[in-house]
């Protein structure tokens, strides 16, 4: 209960000052993931940072806990410090979090935003897949995850996008976190490696063979791994309800 409770605080705070970033990956070839959002966030007391991908044109995925009074969504960026001719620039019109979402117990960890207008499809900006219901990945799969949250532990946040490559682990391996259920939730990130995502890589996909398989969760405060994902399969029918009616 304990290591719960530091969990949370850990990213309770992150989620005041910016997500979870890319530890041991490298930086990615610009606009080579199209499908990435930057997601700047502002509540009442604070503006912070999540990633997210473009499904639709004009909806975008991340983690329930990037939610915030306001949001805006750029797509086609790089380095998000310098503005770009790629980039596009959107308010988010509503934000559909999961109706089951757990803040203190990081369940049902999804998000769904609806932008006030449709992006424009380029080399710059696309869409990323969603697996069915019954097209799960399995323990072994290397996939890879895409942010630009810390890149260490006492890190900053990365201007660029980074990405690494990440093992699906056997469930057994996230017994660490009490309250991880297989069902909803892929355990990534081989133990034995420091290749992690972290802080401001919140709501970024997992990306399996071309499909995004899972959102980057939550993690270990040093960045051990492995890391929560959020099982997108499960969520399938919820999407689809939303999407469908919207």
């Amino acid at each position: 209960m304990k290591l719960f409770l530091l969990l949370l605080m850990t990213f309770l705070l992150s989620h005041e000052t910016g997500a979870d970033e890319i530890i041991g990956g490298e930086e990615s070839k610009p606009h080579s993931r199209p499908y990435m959002a930057f997601l700047k966030i502002k509540t009442n007391h604070s503006q912070y940072y999540c990633g997210g991908f473009l499904i639709r044109r004009d909806f975008v995925m991340t983690a329930a806990h990037c939610a915030g009074d306001s949001i805006k969504v750029i797509l086609g960026a790089h380095n998000v410090t310098k503005t770009e001719k790629t980039w596009q620039t959107f308010k988010v019109k509503h934000q559909f979090l999961h109706p089951e979402y757990n803040p203190y117990r990081y369940i049902n960890d999804i998000m769904l935003l609806k932008l006030e207008e449709k992006a424009k499809l380029t080399m710059a900006v696309g869409t990323l897949p969603l697996p069915s219901t019954f097209n799960s990945v399995s323990p072994g799969k290397v996939c890879r995850a895409t942010g630009w949250g810390m890149t260490g532990v006492t890190a900053p946040r990365s201007d660029t996008l980074q990405e690494v490559k990440l093992r699906l682990m056997d469930p057994i391996n996230c017994k660490v976190y009490q309250v991880f259920d297989e069902k909803l939730q892929l355990c990534v990130g081989n133990p034995k490696s420091t290749k992690s995502a972290y802080k401001g890589d919140s709501g970024g996909p997992l990306m399996c063979s071309g499909v995004a398989q899972g959102i980057i969760s939550y993690g270990q405060s040093n960045a051990t791994p492995p890391s929560v994902f959020t099982r997108i399969t499960h969520y399938r029918p919820w999407i689809n309800q939303i999407l469908k009616s919207n």
